[in-house]
């Protein structure tokens, strides 16, 4: 075997070490994920410039990239925290967040790719506490679970206002009582239910009861202003025009004989 030329050699190392710098050099950023530049030679992370965005990028063989992922993302806890009277409950919530973009290096810079675990996770067990302590497990039972997740997201927001990330929702996907506390609570809801039920059916027997008296003491009235405005010589009027309407009636054969008590003719019929 013949031997390499002298010059071959030096050409080969040199090609090995420029396929390993363009490999150091070539950096690719995928869908949804952005880089953080850490300079080793000039001060460390960027920070004051925007982080790599998706695509192809060539940096200095000597430099290094730190890719995070900055979608929005999900975390699920299942917390056991106290209520207002000292009762344990278990809140199974989630967090919707991302980091913020343009200050992606500061974060790296202060909190690191573990972030999530640093201050997110304690911010909301912080927050879970403190709001569901203010609460009775009835109130946290019944009406009050959009106000404690309004709450926990308000106070997890504030924790994390200077933390390079971005907070967007909170959702408390269910609340976990002790089950002879829930069963109490269910059977005071049901009680008080049947008796609102039971007000309910008064108050409308109530007006009912009402309604009728109003229409009898109205009907009451209207008798009493007509009897007061039936004189005698109206009677009479009335009687006589009944009479002159008989009379002209075809099918009546009328026969007037003498007169009434009061003066008016005394109708017999056909007999």
């Amino acid at each position: 075997m013949e031997r390499l030329p002298k010059v071959a050699l030096p050409a080969i190392i040199a090609a090995i070490v420029l396929i390993i710098l363009l490999a150091k050099s070539a950096v690719t950023i995928g869908s949804g994920e952005a880089g953080v530049l850490y300079k080793t030679f000039d001060n460390g992370v960027v920070t004051d410039q925007p982080p790599l965005g998706e695509g192809f990028h060539v940096i200095a063989p000597w430099n290094e990239v730190i890719v995070y992922e900055v979608r929005q993302q999900e975390l699920f806890e299942k917390m056991k925290v106290l209520s207002s009277n000292g009762l344990e409950i278990q809140i199974d919530a989630s967090a919707w967040y991302e980091p913020v973009y343009n200050n992606l290096g500061k974060l790296h810079q202060t909190l690191g790719e573990n972030y999530l675990q640093r201050v997110i996770q304690p911010a909301i067990r912080s927050a879970a506490r403190s709001v569901v302590g203010r609460y009775t497990p009835e109130q946290l039972y019944s009406s009050k679970r959009d106000a404690i997740q309004d709450e926990i997201f308000e106070e997890t927001k504030k924790i994390l206002s200077k933390q390079h990330v971005q907070l967007n929702e909170v959702l408390v996907r269910d609340v976990t009582l002790p089950n002879t506390i829930k069963d109490a609570i269910e059977r005071k809801l049901k009680q008080e239910q049947e008796s609102l039920e039971y007000e309910f059916r008064l108050v409308t027997a109530a007006k009912e009861a009402e309604k009728v008296i109003i229409e009898a003491e109205g009907k009451a009235e209207s008798n009493r202003i007509l009897s007061a405005s039936l004189t005698d010589k109206i009677l009479q009027d009335k009687g006589i025009d009944a009479t002159m309407r008989l009379a002209e009636s075809p099918n009546s054969k009328i026969i007037v004989i003498g007169s009434g008590d009061s003066g008016l003719p005394i109708i017999l019929g056909n007999q």
